[in-house]
This record gives structure tokens, sequence and C-alpha cells, in this order.
């Protein structure tokens, strides 16, 4: 027998309709790429989304095509989360740090049919849109004023005028619970990226747990700035889970240097953000060097990386922001641990506490994780034993786009873990040797490739490296050609145009031999015992 109870699917629009009905004063105050400040309230957000959701359908975006995106956090692009994932299409937002190349192979991937981009990426797009054979339209997220007298793109749109051409007069579809919504690339694995398509059911879930008390603690008491980017993991759900609680929304926009959002948590009265450490790096440095102080800001969320325990002091001890540490993938949507004490944890002693909050966290609802050997048997929860995190989930991706395979039971994270038995876990290494750095990941395989493609290079190994502002930085391992001659500047200079600069390597070491196990294979965790403090010692 079923519950005799109404029936409303999980979906985008509710979010959007609730905090314009229930919040509609609220503000979502943005930092603008061409300058100044922008102010709308939840009421305006719903109304302009309207707009754009029929100016998309006036372009020809049928539901489940993509719509991209190359934008920093700010109330347009907010507002495209809102209207492309409300009329049934599937938001796709591109990462600009990546390579042109990669943009192009994502997009070419996903059969993006239009591009939305701000003003900072429009020579970017100049450079790649002849290559972008699947976009039909190309969209310049900005008002007449700041269109470009003349540009290589054929036909580009004006956001503003688009918007403007339409009416509010628009009625969101009922749409199915489980039907795509937004999709993000991962570079966290070796290879090409590989898309994880969200679906509206496991988005507003994700919100719900994200706002929980145990996890970012949000209401519509607070002002949010998400420091991450709308195109990394969706700003790791906070656009959604803003609407969600009806909490205030401030966008940053690109200043990310350490001023910029200290005037701005200022200004707005932010009490919660969130963001990789690096960021939080900046800030730090700003507001300690010239003596400054928080006066609204209680807790930040930092993931990505691990936060040093130096920031978290520096953080609560200095300033009296707690620090609440996360962890999370672009499969999981990307939410899978909080670090935030337990009741029988509040009366332990300070450095037992801070030991337990220095861990990645514990599962909140809708997650659940074990670790394995590698016969895939489950290990104990006891702090000491060391496997591969599996994770399942209301929010976990159960394959990638282009290639269908059949859900899995557990999801296989690449990261190696501890779980101890207040069910804390602690991520001590990886599985597959890619380099995180600030955040993002960086493919060790790939430059060791281009490594291997100079004609005075035997063999080459890329690790990972700890670095005293990024976390991690791509090191360099080389053996030369007998006989030949080769400098770590010709080396570096080999990997122009190949990556994104972010991906060079901050150091070669040049070596007579590189150990290599019984069958071959490079022991990569011989050269990091060896050379994982390389970086630290010549900084």
């Amino acid at each position: 027998m079923n519950g005799l109870m109404m029936h409303e699917p999980l979906l985008i629009s509710a979010l959007l309709r609730h905090a314009e009905r229930h919040h509609g004063e609220q503000q979502v105050v943005s930092r603008l790429v061409e300058g100044g400040i922008h102010r709308q309230s939840y009421r305006e957000l719903a109304t302009r989304a309207r707009q754009l959701a029929r100016a998309m359908a006036a372009l020809g975006v049928q539901p489940g095509q993509r719509v991209g995106t190359l934008a920093w956090n700010g109330h347009r692009h907010l507002e495209l989360y809102y209207a492309v994932s409300g009329m049934g299409s599937v938001l796709h937002t591109l990462n600009p740090r990546l390579h042109g190349d990669q943009i192009v192979w994502i997009a070419e991937h996903a059969e993006d049919q239009v591009l939305c981009f701000d003003l900072t990426f429009l020579p970017l797009v100049e450079a790649l849109a002849p290559r972008l054979t699947g976009v039909r339209h190309f969209v310049l997220m900005a008002d007449r004023a700041h269109m470009p007298a003349q540009t290589a793109i054929p036909n580009l749109l004006c956001y503003e005028e688009l918007l403007a051409a339409q009416s509010d007069a628009y009625d969101w579809p009922r749409l199915d619970e489980n039907a795509a919504c937004s999709l993000c690339y991962t570079s966290g694995t070796t290879g090409n990226p590989k898309g994880v398509l969200y679906s509206h059911r496991s988005t507003l879930l994700h919100a719900f747990a994200a706002a929980l008390p145990d996890a970012f603690n949000l209401s519509a008491r607070d002002a949010v700035l998400p420091v991450v980017p709308m195109f990394h993991v969706n700003a790791w759900g906070i656009p959604y889970a803003a609407c969600l609680a009806g909490a205030k929304l401030v966008l940053p926009g690109p200043g990310l240097d350490g001023k910029s959002l200290h005037e701005l948590f200022e200004a707005e009265g932010v009490t919660l953000s969130a963001g990789v450490p690096t960021v939080w790096q900046g800030l730090l440095a700003h507001v300690q060097g010239n003596d400054l102080r928080f006066t609204t800001m209680q807790r930040t969320v930092i993931g990505g990386a691990a936060a040093p325990p130096a920031m978290i002091r520096a953080f609560e001890d200095g300033l009296g922001v707690q620090v609440i540490h996360a962890w999370g993938m672009t499969e999981l949507s990307p939410l899978g641990t909080v670090g935030v004490l337990k009741g029988t944890q509040r009366d332990w002693s300070a450095e037992a506490r801070r030991a337990v909050l220095a861990k990645q966290g514990r599962s909140v609802f809708g997650i659940d994780m074990k670790i394995v050997d590698p016969d895939g048997s489950e290990l104990p929860w006891d702090g000491q034993a060391a496997g591969e995190l599996m994770v399942r989930g209301h929010w976990v991706a159960a394959g990638y786009l282009g290639a269908p395979q059949p859900e899995l039971d557990w999801f296989g994270t690449g990261d190696v873990a501890t779980i101890d038995a207040q069910g804390f876990m602690n991520i001590t290494d990886r599985v597959k040797d890619v380099i995180k750095s600030g955040g993002e990941w960086i493919g060790s395989i790939d430059l060791e490739h281009i490594a291997m493609a100079h004609p005075a290079v035997a063999m080459a190994a890329c690790i990972a490296a700890r670095h005293p502002k990024w976390d991690e930085r791509p090191l360099l391992i080389v053996v030369r050609k007998p006989g030949a001659e080769l400098t770590r500047d010709e080396l570096l200079a080999f990997y122009e145009g190949k990556v994104a600069k972010w991906w060079l390597p901050d150091d070669v070491v040049f070596v007579d031999a590189i150990p290599l196990g019984a069958t071959g294979k490079v022991l990569k965790n011989v050269l990091r015992e060896r050379y994982a403090d390389h970086l630290l010692r010549s900084a």
C-alpha cells in the first residue's frame, strides 16, 4: 500500500519559485565584470530567469540540449542556472582555466548548442569560436554599451537585448525530477575529461543536505559568498542552497584577491563563505598584513584541498571564524563529508578537537562511505587501516556522459583514506597519481607524455610535491638520453602552448635513473618520499 501524499517533483524551478514567493525581497549582490556592484532581489531574479527561458526557447534550445557558460560568479550566470535548467535544458558550466584544446573538446563532447560568456572571456571565445563547430549561438553576457564594436565571432548576440525582447509570462514546465539539469566535467582522472550529468532530484537533495546545521548551517539570516567558482561543480551547490534557505547571496565576480574579497565581506555583511585554501591564503595575507578584522563573518567552508593547520588556527584563534573542513568530488555533486564535531566531542581537549577537525569530516545524510583493501574487502573504522574510499548516495554519479554503464553499487573515489570510530574520514593518499593544485586537478601522466616527447629525454616521471601556497605542484623527475644536453628552462619551455600555464611543472630534477618495479612501472611512492619537500626546500 502506498502512502496518501501529494507528489511534487523535485525541480530546480521549485527552488526559484520558493525564493520568489517567500523571500522575494532578499538580495543577490554581484560585483560586475564591467565594474561596479549590481543588486537585484530574488523576485527580480525570478522575473529575469523567466525572460531568459523564453529567450533560449526563441533561439531554438530544446529540452535536454546543452547550454554552455564561460562565466564568473555573477547575477547573469545565476539567471542561467535557473532559466536553462528550469525550462528542461541542461546547463553546462565550462572551466575557463583549462587549456583551449580541452575547452573545445569538452564543448564538442557535450554538444553545446549555445555558449554564453562574460566579457572577460571575449578574447578566449574569439580564438576558439572557429573550432566550436556545434555551437549555433554565441551570447555575450553584457548590455549593448559593452558589446565590442568589432569581433571575430559571427552574429554575436547581446544577453541583455535577448532578455529585453521577451516578457516574463512563462510557466515553468512540470518535468520528470530525474531529468538532467546540469553538466560538469571532471579532469580528476587521466585521459579526456568525463561529463557528470546531474538530475533535478539529485541537485535538490544535495541542496537540502548542504543547508543542514551539521553541514553549511545555512538560513535566511545568512549572507553567503561563494568564492568557489560557479564553473567548479556548481559552486558546491551554494546557488541552489541559498534559494532554498532564502539567504542573501553575494557573488564576487572576477575579484578574488584578498583586498576585493575583504571589502565585499564587510560591505555586504557576509556571514558564510566557501572556497579552496589558495584563495584563503591571499585573504589572510591581506587581513593580517593590514591589521584588519571580520565584523560579520562567522564561518568558512574550506574544500578542494586539505586546509593547513596554520590556516585553521589563523581563522579560528586569530579572527574568530569557524573553519568547516569539507570533502567532495564532481561525481558527488560535490558534497561528501563535512568536519563538524558531534555532541560527544565537544568536551574533548582543544588539541583532540583540532585533530578531528583537521580531517575531511563525516558523512552528511545522503552519502554513505566505506574503505576497502585491494581485494574489495571492507576495512575497519579504527583511524589506522587505510584503503580506497568508496561512496554511494542520492547525488553520486552512476556513470559518465557518453559512457553508459550499469548503475554502480559503490563509486570508487580513487582516494586512499582512513575512517575513525566516530566516522571522521581522513584522506592520506591517492590511488591515481593526479596532482591537486589550489583545488584544481593536474594530470601527471599528461605532463609525463609531453616531457617524453622531447628528443633529449629518455624517461620522465611527474609527482606531486608539497607547495607552501598551492598545496601541491607538479615536479618533473627526468633522465636525459646518453650524451644529450638539456636544462630545466629548455624543458619547461617545451611545454609552452601544450598545456594551460598553471599546469606547467614548477621544477625539474635530473637524475641518472628512475626507480622501477618488477613489472617496469615507475615507483612513484619512492619518488614522493625522496622529493616531496623539494619545492619547500627551494622556496
